[in-house]
C-alpha cells in the first residue's frame, strides 16, 4: 500500500511542491541570516535613527515669533530620551550654533559635529560625544524667517544592544516559520492535490466499469485538465474501434452459427437417404457434435449481447425442476442419479431474470456435472434463497485449470467427453449480464458449481 502511494501522482505532486516550498523558505532564511552577520549594524539602524530624529522635527512647537518652545511627542518616543539620556539626546540649534531646545544632558558640552551643519542635512555622521562613538543625524526646518537644525545623537553601543536584541530571536522564528508554513501548506496541499486529481479520479474508475457489455460508454472529458485531456480522447476513439470490432465479432459468430445449422441438417437428412453408406451411427455423432456446437456458438453471440435479454420475474425452482426434468433421460443412461433438493421458506424465490439465459446456463452446468460423475454417482441440484449449487461426483478439476474454466473454446487436457469449450464460456457471460456470481469449488469427490443471485 505505501508503495502504491509512493508512486501515484498526487505522492509525487505533494512531495515535489513540499520540498520546493521547503527549500525556498530554507534560502531566504540563509540569505537573512547571512546578512544579519555579515554586514553592518548602522545598515539596519540607519532607518529608525532617521524615522526618530525626523519624528522630533515632526514635534517641535514654536511661539508668536517664531521660536521654538518645546517638544511634544508620543509616549514611545519621548521614553527612551527620558530613561537613557546618556543613550539618545537631541538638540534643536538655530542659525548661530546656539542650543535653543535640548533632551535632558544635552544641553551643555561642545558641538556634536562641528563646522557648517548645512553640509550634513539629512545624513547619519559618526561622532565622539563624552569620549563614546554616536550616530548623529542632521535636520533642517524653517519657520517664519530663521532656519533651525535639528539633530538627534544615538548611542553606537546602544545601537548594538538593540539590534542584537531584535536580531537574536530572528533564526529561530525563521526556523518555526518554515516549519508552520510547511506543514500548513502541506496539508492544505493534500485537499488541493485530491482536487485536482478528482477528474483523473473519476476517469479512472469510469474506465473501470467498462465491460464487452457496456462498450458503447465514453469517458467523460468535463474537468480533465488540458494536459490528460488528449489521453482521454484516444482512450475513447480506441473504445470505438473495440466496439466496432466486437460488434463485427459477434455479428460473425451469429451469421456462422445461423449459416451452418442449415446444412448440417441438410447433410444428416442425406446420409439417412443413403442406405450404402457405412459407420452411419460414427456420421451421426460427428454431425450431432458439429449441430451442438454451432448451437453453443449462436447462445455465445446471443448471451454476449445484453439488449438480446427479456428480463421478468422468474420463479428459479420452476427453472431448475424443468432443466432436470431435461436430463432425466441422460442420467438415467449414464447410470447417475440426479437429485433436486429445494430449501426455500415460506415459497420459492423469485428473481429479475431472463428466463431463457437462467435455463441455459444451468442446463450447461448441469449437463457437464453427468458426463464427469461416473456410473452409480450422484449430481445433486440445491437452491436456496440467494443460491444455487450443483455438486458433481467426478474426478475434480485440476488447481492449474481454474483461471482458464471459463475461457473460450479452453478444454481441459485428455477430457473424457466431447465439446467445444463453449458451454462454460456461455455460463459466465450470462452470470455477468445480470450481476450474478459463479464461483467453483473443489470437494471430495467431485466439484460444486454456486450461482449466487445476491
Amino acid at each position: 500500500m505505501f508503495d502504491y502511494w509512493l508512486r501515484s501522482l498526487s505522492a509525487k505532486l505533494w512531495l515535489t511542491s513540499v520540498a520546493a516550498l521547503a527549500i525556498s523558505l530554507t534560502c531566504i532564511a540563509g540569505v537573512i541570516v547571512y546578512s544579519l552577520n555579515h554586514f553592518p549594524p548602522q545598515i539596519f539602524r540607519k532607518d529608525s535613527d532617521m524615522r526618530d530624529a525626523r519624528t522630533i522635527a515632526a514635534g517641535i512647537l514654536f511661539d508668536e515669533a517664531g521660536r521654538p518652545n518645546a517638544v511634544k511627542v508620543d509616549d514611545q518616543t519621548e521614553w527612551p530620551y527620558k530613561v537613557l539620556p546618556t543613550e539618545l539626546m537631541y538638540r534643536v540649534i538655530d542659525d548661530s550654533g546656539r542650543i535653543v531646545l535640548a533632551s535632558r544632558n544635552a544641553h551643555d558640552g561642545p558641538a556634536w559635529l562641528p563646522g557648517d551643519l548645512t553640509a550634513v542635512i539629512d545624513e547619519i555622521k559618526l561622532a565622539t560625544i563624552g569620549g563614546r562613538p554616536f550616530d548623529v543625524v542632521t535636520l533642517h526646518i524653517r519657520q517664519l524667517q530663521s532656519n533651525y537644525f535639528v539633530q538627534t545623537a544615538t548611542s553606537v553601543d546602544f545601537d548594538k544592544a538593540v539590534l542584537i536584541l531584535k536580531v537574536s530571536p530572528i533564526p529561530g522564528t525563521i526556523q518555526t516559520t518554515i516549519l508552520i508554513a510547511t506543514l500548513i501548506f502541506g496539508l492544505t496541499l493534500t485537499f488541493t492535490v485530491r482536487r485536482v486529481l478528482k477528474p483523473i479520479r473519476e476517469a479512472s474508475h469510469a474506465a473501470a466499469s467498462i465491460t464487452p457489455h457496456n462498450l458503447a460508454a465514453r469517458l467523460s472529458t468535463q474537468g480533465v485538465p488540458s494536459e490528460i485531456k488528449p489521453l482521454i480522447q484516444a482512450f475513447n476513439a480506441a473504445l470505438g474501434r473495440l466496439e466496432r470490432g466486437y460488434a463485427i465479432q459477434q455479428k460473425f459468430l451469429a451469421s456462422a452459427a445461423h449459416e451452418l445449422q442449415t446444412p448440417l441438417t441438410l447433410l444428416r437428412g442425406q446420409i439417412e437417404l443413403q442406405p450404402e453408406i457405412n459407420d452411419k451411427d460414427l456420421l451421426y455423432r460427428e454431425i450431432d457434435l458439429m449441430a451442438r456446437q454451432v448451437r453453443q456458438l449462436l447462445h455465445l453471440a446471443e448471451v454476449s449481447e445484453t439488449q438480446n435479454f427479456l428480463f421478468a420475474q422468474v420463479n428459479i425452482a420452476d427453472v431448475a425442476q424443468d432443466v432436470v426434468a431435461y436430463f432425466a433421460r441422460m442420467a438415467q443412461k449414464k447410470q447417475v442419479k440426479l437429485t433436486l433438493d429445494i430449501a426455500m421458506t415460506p415459497a420459492p424465490v423469485s428473481i429479475s431474470a431472463d428466463q431463457s439465459a437462467l435455463f441455459i446456463l444451468l442446463k450447461n452446468i448441469i449437463e457437464n456435472a453427468i458426463n464427469v460423475t461416473p456410473p452409480d454417482g450422484v449430481v445433486s441440484v440445491s437452491i436456496d434463497e440467494v443460491s444455487i449449487q450443483i455438486r458433481d461426483q467426478g474426478p475434480g478439476i485440476n488447481a492449474d485449470y481454474l483461471p482458464f474454466l471459463f475461457d473460450r473454446f479452453w478444454r481441459a487436457p485428455n477430457a473424457a467427453y466431447d465439446g467445444a469449450g463453449l458451454g462454460l464460456a456461455i455460463c459466465k457471460e450470462i452470470a455477468m449480464a445480470h450481476s450474478w456470481r459463479l464461483t467453483v469449488t473443489a470437494l471430495t469427490p467431485g466439484t460444486q458449481f454456486t450461482v449466487r443471485f445476491q
